[in-house]
């Protein structure tokens, strides 16, 4: 069932967590964009593919940038909270605040993984 989900498409998605339909495109510009701007940071973090990643429309799917269902359901719920607070900021301090502080637990634990799978593709070992 994960692997389904992470074949949805990317756009469609993100959408849909901002409670938007998938046929109502009049934003999808500014999402788009917002989108492809998360994607740079989770390139620098160390995150998906070494080149970089971007969409234009909602062909792409997750797996055509993760394949690591391990951390799959990290980008996701990162991403939506990112484009969430780019693209429409709750007005509420006290939500921004707690936004903010999820987002950026969300960086550290994608970037500490992104640290240790670098660790264990070079062939050295987690382990003490």
């Amino acid at each position: 069932m994960a692997a389904e989900r992470m074949n949805d498409s990317i756009l469609t998605s993100v959408k849909k967590m901002l409670g938007l339909s998938e046929e109502y495109d009049a934003f999808d510009l500014d999402i788009i964009t917002h989108i492809n701007s998360v994607f740079t940071i989770l390139t620098q973090i160390g995150v998906g593919p070494d080149n970089g990643f971007m969409i234009e429309d909602k062909t792409p799917v997750w797996t055509d940038f993760i394949q690591d269902s391990g951390i799959y359901q990290l980008v996701k719920s990162y991403m939506v909270l990112k484009v969430r607070l780019l693209f429409d900021p709750p007005m509420s301090s006290a939500v921004l605040e707690c936004y903010k502080t999820q987002v950026n637990e969300y960086e550290w634990r994608l970037k500490t993984m992104a640290e240790n799978q670098e660790v264990t593709e070079d062939g050295n070992s987690n382990s003490d």
